[in-house]
Parts: structure tokens; C-alpha cells; sequence
């Protein structure tokens, strides 16, 4: 399934409390348990004004519901066509 980073803008993200992370986090797992299989969210990366999420879906439409059914901004959605690391180098 193809994999994608997702660009919220959030201003303050990084101010947000574990608590309002967890209400967060639980939203996002509520929609996509309604959603299905066809999506799976695999991280987020917190900074401080946007949260940067990879997800496994079909296509950027199936994000983009996701978004929408959360209330989540999804301001940015763009395909990950590959992977590099240290390891790339050698």
C-alpha cells in the first residue's frame, strides 16, 4: 500500500499536553477504526507549530476523508516514493 507524509499546521503543536495529545491520538484511531483497513496511520512527528503524520492508504482521497471525518487539517498530503538513511550511502 502506498505510504505518505501528511503536513498539519497546528500553531502551538509543540505546546500541546500529553493529555491533549492522547484526546488527539484517540480520535484519530476512532476514525480509522470506522474507516477500516484501507488506512493505517504508522507515526506522527510533533514540532512546534505542525505535526507531520505517515499513513498507509490507497491514495491522498482516503487521507483526505480521514482528515475530514477528525476535524484534522491536512495541509499538505504527498506520497513517499522511497526511503533513504545512513545506509543509503554506503
Amino acid at each position: 500500500m502506498p505510504k505518505f507524509v501528511i503536513e498539519r499546521n497546528i500553531p502551538g503543536a509543540g505546546n500541546l499536553s500529553a493529555g491533549q495529545l492522547k484526546a488527539v491520538s484517540q480520535k484519530s484511531c476512532g476514525v480509522l477504526r470506522d474507516m477500516g483497513p484501507g488506512i493505517q496511520w504508522v507515526q506522527s512527528y510533533v514540532t512546534a507549530d505542525k505535526i507531520y503524520c505517515v499513513y498507509l492508504a490507497p491514495d491522498e482521497q482516503t487521507i483526505r476523508e480521514h482528515a475530514s471525518l477528525g476535524g484534522f487539517p491536512a495541509d499538505a498530503i504527498n506520497r513517499i516514493m522511497t526511503v533513504i538513511d545512513p545506509a543509503t550511502a554506503e
